[in-house]
């Protein structure tokens, strides 16, 4: 795949999540709904593949993962980063409260018990490291680098990978259910609009990473303590 091309790589992610779970589905003979709580399993190992793929491909076209990335050592500056992580924060709240507040009529509908939900215990503390951390390289690798950073048109730059880069959650996890797939397409929208907005112009991958990576651990928290105390998350019911 030639330098330019990298942005048809785009919705792989929203593919392969579709054809995980629905395959998962039918393997165990339970519903989407029923396996939905492996989400975050899923989303790592999906990230790992990712990552791979995008070693791959930046290796075919004569460069490095942080080549395609465009990481620079020399850019780092740690208070733009703590302040971008910040702004992430409130951004990728704020988008979740907003969405649930439109489609459900509350700021935490019940449909966003699905994302915390209890696995085994040692799978959500291997999750507490390798799903923040895979996610910034495997989701910001893909959208930012390969898309963002490939796409001359100024606007398509931005709105195509970021329109897949909110696309993706309607799938993870996968259920038929136009109302929760508008629910996590909004919530997620004016993140990744934030994150390939801020990649265009400055073309820094680790402050958009790290954001991300916190928003990721937040959530990796939530699922270790309701693994490690099920009866809380039980009450939240």
């Amino acid at each position: 795949m030639k330098n330019s091309k990298m942005y048809l790589l785009l919705p792989v992610r929203s593919i392969m999540f579709l054809l995980v779970f629905i395959t998962g589905s039918l393997l165990v003979h339970k519903s989407l709904d029923e396996i939905s709580r492996w989400w975050s399993i899923v989303a790592s190992a999906a990230n790992i593949l990712t990552i791979l793929l995008l070693i791959f491909v930046a290796k075919k076209n004569g460069m490095t993962y942080f080549e395609l990335i465009n990481f620079d050592s020399k850019k780092i500056h740690a208070g733009k980063t703590i302040l971008i992580m910040i702004i992430s924060a409130v951004i990728g709240m704020g988008g979740m409260y907003l969405s649930g507040l439109i489609l459900y009529g509350s700021f935490m509908p019940e449909v966003s018990l699905k994302m915390i939900a209890p696995v085994p215990k040692a799978f959500a503390a291997v999750n507490l490291v390798l799903l923040p951390v895979s996610t910034a390289l495997a989701e910001d690798g893909l959208y930012l680098g390969a898309g963002v950073g490939r796409i001359k048109n100024k606007y398509i730059a931005v709105i195509i990978p970021a329109f897949f880069f909110a696309l993706q959650h309607c799938f993870i996890p996968t259920l038929f259910d136009a109302r929760y797939m508008a629910y996590r397409f909004i919530s997620f929208l004016p993140a990744t609009l934030a994150f390939s907005i801020y990649y265009y112009k400055k073309r820094e991958p680790l402050p958009v990473m790290a954001g991300h990576a916190l928003l990721d651990l937040a959530t990796a928290i939530s699922i270790f303590i309701n693994s490690a105390f099920p009866d809380l998350f039980s009450s939240m019911l």
